[in-house]
């Protein structure tokens, strides 16, 4: 079943016509780069109370709703510009927030091989409690793989409510050509003076793609098997048992 929440849609292409009309008026007030545009349709999204469909008869009857999508359009709107001034004012510092178009790196045009976002949880091996306060690093030929931008970090620092899930979105690499396909080994290392150190060893395959995605998507994701760390001894101890 193929459940749709259509004030997605709204939002974001009311997003895309606000940002449009700023960004041909030519705005100083408020910032209408890509990360502030997602960061408004989150605020937007988290604000408004959903409207699911599960079928296209669903979809028209929603088109027939004449006089209650206006006033839906018009909370939208209003929650729209409520998030477009107070995410301008609180701008992530970790972004050089240029407008789509300026500065744009060298692989624009370019075939890029899109990674996944790699997902997994880290438990503790000798009670299975979900671990917190380690950094976790996704290495490639022994470096720190490179984010696709800075809402995602590399080493993953893990919190106590995160309850043991880490994830990365490595950033698209160039390919020679479309389709092309490439096998990206990487491997997982988490330290910690409480536990055996811990590295795990995987292969993402990959067909080279001509644009790289800009949103997350929970559709390509790969998802790791969840991984122990054990107290040092612990696993050696517990092999013996064996």
């Amino acid at each position: 079943m193929d459940v749709h929440n259509t004030i997605e849609d709204i939002v974001i292409s009311r997003v895309d016509e606000v940002f449009k009309t700023l960004g041909e008026e030519g705005s100083k007030k408020f910032c209408t780069c890509n990360q502030c545009r997602m960061d408004v349709i989150c605020y937007a999204l988290n604000r408004l109370r959903p409207h699911y469909i599960v079928s296209h008869r669903g979809a028209a009857r929603t088109q027939r709703e004449g006089l209650e999508q206006q006033q839906q359009l018009a909370d939208v709107t209003a929650m729209i510009h409520e998030g477009l001034k107070k995410v301008s004012h609180n701008q992530r510092p970790n972004f050089t927030h240029q407008v789509e178009g300026e500065g744009q790196g060298s692989d624009a045009g370019h075939p890029v091989f899109n990674v996944p976002t790699i997902m997994g949880r880290l438990f503790d091996g000798s009670n299975f409690s979900p671990i917190a306060g380690v950094d976790v690093e996704l290495l490639c030929d022994g470096k720190l793989v490179s984010m696709k931008d800075g809402n995602w970090h590399n080493p993953y620092h893990l919190v106590s409510n995160a309850e043991g899930t880490f994830s990365f979105w490595p950033a698209p690499t160039r390919a020679s050509k479309l389709d092309d396909q490439n096998v990206f080994s990487y491997t997982l290392r988490v330290s910690s003076p409480d536990f055996e150190t811990l590295n795990h060893f995987f292969k993402i395959s990959v067909l080279s793609e001509m644009f790289a995605p800009t949103s997350f998507s929970l559709e390509r994701t790969f998802k790791l098997p969840d991984l122990y760390m054990f107290p040092p001894g612990e696993a050696e101890k517990n092999e013996n048992l064996g």
